[in-house]
């Protein structure tokens, strides 16, 4: 586990009970300690115009922003937000941006890069039965006028966000739409705070007043008989503190429909008693702030609110619509081209030469017959010669800029695919001509981006790509143009992306989705302001795009919180994973998955890590062991599917594996084995070449010669007076897969004995039983025998009865199974338990590798025996 780290069960507990949050500095050598933080609130500021950090050294602070971040439990969970501080907030070395990232008990959160803490979650006393704090105390913001029909807002669950976005503002937006919009989608929020209620401007445009005063980055608690203004002096209302209810509210929050008009009933209350989540206020969004109208007018709001408190003045007019509004909505209505008439031939290409000469007659005839008459006199008496320079220097002028005005014809009467078509053929001569290519890409845009929107927004992206190449098409001569079709298909992507993946919520798929999010996050590092510039630009050209724009920022900022917690954790793991691959250590990676999977619920794909750690432990334990006939098995159906291990299997395969030419040789000698050629089974292992594994192929000819050797004699003395025991014997050391030639060829001699045979595998039962009991009474092989620098008595002697109680039950088994007869579960059982010890104890040896000498290290698994020496005993 990182540093900084801790499970999630930590955190249980907190769900359901009271808990502080203490910030407890981290220790310099250079600097005195300062003080732990305790957060008994469930919003703590962070700035250095809040307290604590005002009494601070100011060289500590230096780095720290007035409003630079902001520490909220909710539902159980910490987190923290940073609020677009200029030296930023670090948890646990990962930069926490606009999205807010959970805080856990032992992480280290640094504020500026100079304020560390590590963070302690500590459970407050219990409260006495009866002794409960006071509930909250209600808000009621009553309008402070009546002609514009506002309703008072009567707010009962805290915190409350001030937004246009809300029903309990957004109802007004059609009778009056730019006071409205001078609200924020953040406006600003109201929250509790040790019993009282503050409020806090969100960083807003226009900005939120309290007494005729503008919020700065500190939030004001409120008073009985405040003026609180939102925006302008519009929305302006007086604070009324209430005493808190014995019950809940009837109405939680009044359901609004702002597209119906009706009369306004001033007497209706809004009833606010749902509370906002501050995950929701404190992620910050840029792009909607941009959607903001400024409210030019909002610095009378000082001077009115001053006069609107007690003792002051009478209240001045409100602002209305305005001939500035009104060119602002005109404005945005040109840009999107609903005045436009489309006259029917006006715009077509082929009559734009004699369009341009009308245009020219024009403006000539306006030059010529302007009622200038000290003009005309002087035209005339430079004589007809001056006449025709002046008319050839207008014409020459006029037909430069041509194409820019009847670009901008086009684009005023809305006819998008003609300006198009024009600008294309325009550029193909011109491709520098920069006004020309802005107009044109201004065009492609209005005429080709709602439909590209519309094939994305319903999920059809092959669409949407056709579209983008259509688009780079017609922008093949105008870079200006091309460059903004890159910052669509960025976005198309990132939203394909999204989609595809079922959401931004969705599951990090490992070893998938890292690189689609690091190729994204790069494209828009590489110049994220210049990215930003051209995304605005667009949305100015066409403001529908808007709403995309600022949903492909959030999903933006979604994708570099999954990079900072989830792709970095999954690079943590496959550096544990290469680690501990790299130590023959593979089965220490369990708890570790187990870790993850409990720390980073969204990380998809652990299953697939577990089946590779499955088989590759397996692997590494056959090749450690030399356990040559599994490990050729296992190679043949193994499949790694996890980078980390498809890697480590490579450089295992290149160094301790067996190389693919002794594979194809064994599976030649294993063919003619099964179907009885013995001897060309043994010419082709002792031809086999030499390498790292000679001396178990060497094993197993020796093993298969003396079988082939025990056969010949078997059918030599058939019929002899110790021929049964000695087929019984032979019969209880075949192998059923390996050997099954030699099974078949002495079944029916074997079955004939059926009887014998059941009580020679009983005998070798009982006889590995004894063998067993023995072994265990004697304390087993120790860590001391093992690392032993020879093979002392007492190792030889455990070992000989470890390795020869296996191979008595080893073979007993075989006889059963072998004659798919009955057998006492015990002797299961005991089987298990020896090839467990043996394997431990085969484990253990070969960890040993690095300290002991690998003649004594092969000497001593020969002893503890079984199927990795390929040196079966006959009993």
């Amino acid at each position: 586990m990182a540093a900084g780290e801790a499970p999630i069960a930590e955190m249980r507990a907190t769900v359901d009970a009271a808990f502080d949050v203490v910030l407890s500095p981290v220790a310099s050598s250079q600097r005195p300690a300062l003080d732990a933080i305790r957060i008994v609130d469930n919003l703590f500021a962070v700035g250095r115009s809040e307290a604590p950090f005002t009494d601070y050294p100011s060289e500590r602070i230096a780095r720290l922003s007035r409003r630079h971040a902001r520490i909220f439990i909710e539902h159980g969970a910490v987190y923290v937000a940073d609020l677009g501080s200029k030296n930023g907030t670090m948890l646990n070395g990962a930069a926490v941006r606009q999205t807010p990232a959970h805080v856990r008990a032992g992480d280290e959160l640094c504020f500026g890069g100079e304020l560390c803490y590590r963070v302690s979650i500590e459970p407050r006393a219990r409260i006495v039965a009866g002794a409960n704090a006071a509930p909250a105390p209600g808000l009621m913001l009553v309008p402070q006028r009546n002609d514009l029909g506002l309703q008072p807002i009567e707010l009962q669950a805290f915190p409350f966000l001030v937004s246009k976005a809300d029903d309990v503002f957004a109802r007004y937006k059609d009778r009056y739409p730019h006071q409205v919009n001078y609200i924020s989608r953040r406006h600003a929020h109201i929250f509790l705070k040790g019993g009282e209620l503050y409020v806090e401007d969100l960083g807003s445009t226009n900005g939120t007043y309290v007494g005729g005063k503008r919020l700065d980055e500190c939030a004001l608690p409120l008073v009985d008989g405040d003026v609180v203004a939102f925006g302008g002096d519009h929305f302006v209302y007086r604070v009324s503190l209430q005493k808190p209810h014995e019950v809940e509210p009837t109405v939680t929050q009044l359901s609004l429909n702002p597209a119906v008009e009706e009369a306004v009933d001033t007497d209706k209350t809004t009833f606010v008693g749902a509370a906002h989540s501050f995950l929701d206020i404190f992620c910050v969004d840029p792009a909607l702030q941009r959607e903001d109208e400024v409210n030019e007018a909002g610095a009378s709001v000082s001077a009115q609110a001053k006069r609107d408190t007690p003792g002051g003045a009478a209240r001045a007019p409100a602002v209305g619509h305005g001939a500035k509004g009104a060119s602002a909505a005109n404005a945005a209505n040109r840009a999107n081209g609903a005045p436009g008439v489309n006259k029917p031939g006006a715009a077509a290409p082929v009559k734009g030469k004699r369009r341009r000469w009308r245009l020219l007659a024009g403006e000539l005839g306006k030059a010529f017959a302007d009622g200038e008459r000290t003009n005309v006199k002087r035209i005339a008496g430079w004589g007809g010669a001056g006449v025709v320079a002046v008319a050839a220097f207008a014409v020459a002028l006029y037909l430069h800029g041509s194409s820019e005005r009847e670009l901008k014809n086009l684009l005023a009467s809305g006819d998008y695919t003609s300006a198009v078509t024009a600008a294309k053929s325009y550029l193909a001569s011109h491709p520098a001509d920069t006004k020309v290519s802005a107009l044109a890409s201004e065009a492609l845009l209005k005429a080709k981006l709602p439909g590209w929107l519309n094939a994305l927004q319903k999920g059809q992206f092959e669409q949407a790509d056709a579209l983008l190449k259509e688009m780079q098409s017609l922008s093949a001569n105008n870079a200006d143009a091309a460059s903004l079709v890159g910052e669509l298909q960025w976005v198309g992507d990132l939203e394909r992306f999204v989609a595809t993946r079922g959401g931004v919520d969705a599951p990090i798929r490992m070893y998938a989705d890292e690189s689609t999010i690091n190729t994204l996050l790069q494209r828009w590092d590489d110049d994220a302001k210049t990215h930003q510039r051209a995304l605005d630009r667009i949305a100015a050209y066409v403001p529908v795009f808007a709403e995309p724009y600022a949903q492909a920022l959030s999903h933006l900022r979604k994708l570099e919180s999954d990079d900072s917690v989830y792709v970095a954790a999954i690079d943590r793991l496959n550096g544990v994973i290469r680690t501990e691959l790299a130590r023959d250590k593979p089965d220490a990676l369990p708890p570790v998955l187990d870790d993850y999977a409990q720390r980073y619920p969204r990380l998809a794909g652990l299953d697939r890590v577990r089946e590779d750690l499955r088989q590759y432990t397996a692997l590494l334990n056959a090749a450690l062991s030399r356990q040559l006939t599994p490990l050729l098995a296992m190679l043949k159906s193994v499949h790694f599917s996890t980078p980390p291990f498809q890697a480590q299997f490579q450089q295992l395969a290149a160094s301790r594996l067996p190389s693919t030419d002794v594979i194809e040789r064994h599976d030649a000698v294993n063919a003619a084995w099964q179907r009885g050629d013995a001897q060309q089974a043994l010419a082709g292992l002792q031809a086999m070449p030499a390498g790292p594994w000679s001396d178990v192929l060497a094993a197993e000819a020796a093993h298969k010669k003396a079988l082939l050797d025990q056969y010949s004699d078997l059918q030599k003395t058939r019929g002899g007076k110790d021929y049964d025991q000695r087929l019984l014997s032979f019969y209880a050391s075949l192998d059923p897969q390996t050997d099954a030639w030699f099974v078949q060829s002495i079944q029916k001699d074997v079955a004939a004995l059926h009887d014998k045979a059941l009580a020679r595998a009983q005998d070798l039962m009982l006889r590995a039983q004894s063998l067993w009991k023995e072994y265990r009474s004697n304390g087993s092989i120790g860590g001391t025998q093992r690392l032993e620098a020879g093979i002392s008595p007492g190792f030889r002697s455990e070992a000989r009865l470890l390795s020869d109680a296996q191979s008595a039950a080893q073979q007993g088994m075989r006889i059963y199974t072998q004659l798919k007869a009955d057998h006492p579960a015990d002797f299961d059982r005991l089987l298990a338990d020896i090839e467990a010890e043996a394997d431990l104890q085969r484990r253990s040896l070969t960890e040993l590798r690095m300290v002991l000498d690998p003649g004594l290290l092969k000497a001593k698994l020969a002893l503890i025996g079984g199927d990795q020496s390929e040196a079966r005993q006959s009993p």
